[in-house]
């Protein structure tokens, strides 16, 4: 008897993102990973789900600019996380590591 094939669709978590609030816990986890990759890789599914030509627009930054900063290989200046983080409306903050 022959299997079914299962189709699937890809997920893209940028669907939910759609209140300050999930923006802000989406990146807060992102940033508590450690992993800078990780955090770009989700200022970079956030600033798609508030529309890249708007976070463009708001922080300054050239569309495809943006688009190269919140590239995975790219390294993009403090600056420029910084202007991209208050055109999606949130800001970075400093709290004591546990157990250090």
């Amino acid at each position: 008897m022959a299997k079914a094939k299962i189709k699937t669709l890809p997920f893209d978590s940028a669907e939910f993102l759609s209140t300050p609030e999930m923006i802000a816990a989406y990146l807060g986890d992102a940033l508590a990973s450690g992993s800078a990759a990780e955090f770009q890789d989700a200022l970079n599914v956030v600033a798609r789900a508030r529309g890249m030509t708007d976070i463009a627009k708001v922080s300054g930054l050239g569309r495809e600019n943006l688009y190269n900063a919140l590239r995975t290989d790219a390294h993009p200046r403090f600056d420029t996380v910084q202007r991209v983080c208050a055109a999606l409306g949130v800001r970075l903050t400093a709290v004591p590591a546990q157990g250090i």
